[in-house]
């Protein structure tokens, strides 16, 4: 139906939908991160893991928070300079790893680390294991398989 050109304009057209999809969440994840930075306190007590009692597993600093906003929209950069929207060219390292490091980074993420986060953590009940099993561990293995995707199809 479409033959070979369309079919590959159509392939094309999804994967630069999923570089602007990669975009947008790494964008709002930064700006969240932002938000706690300044004093902002949206989502905040969801999102830090809590031992059996209740007690914080850690208390992030706006320093932390901040290295984790930078890193996030690097990597919304990363994939817009990918996204083709500008003429970028990135040095051949940063083309054959960073997306890959970025994707890996997510699915390990969504793995966890079998006690407080991910999907085979052990602590479910807290009200960070909840959400973590409805939106964080999802999202991240959505935003490594996505990555995935667009690094399979980049060359």
């Amino acid at each position: 139906m479409y033959g070979l050109a369309g079919t590959l304009a159509l392939i094309r057209k999804m994967i630069f939908t999923l570089i602007i999809l990669e975009i947008t969440i790494f964008s709002i994840l930064s700006g969240i991160h932002w938000n706690w930075v300044f004093g902002g306190n949206w989502g905040f007590e969801n999102a830090i893991p809590t031992n059996l009692e209740g007690n914080k597993i850690f208390n992030p600093k706006k320093i932390e928070s901040s290295l984790v906003a930078i890193g996030l929209l690097v990597f919304a950069t990363y994939y817009f300079l990918i996204s083709d929207l500008i003429s970028f060219k990135f040095p051949n390292w940063i083309s054959l790893y960073v997306g890959w490091v970025v994707s890996f980074i997510f699915i390990l993420r969504s793995i966890g680390d079998f006690k407080y986060f991910g999907f085979f953590k052990t602590i479910k009940t807290s009200n960070f294991g909840k959400m973590d099993s409805k939106l964080f561990s999802p999202l991240c293995v959505i935003i490594g398989l996505i990555g995935i995707i667009i690094e399979l199809n980049k060359w």
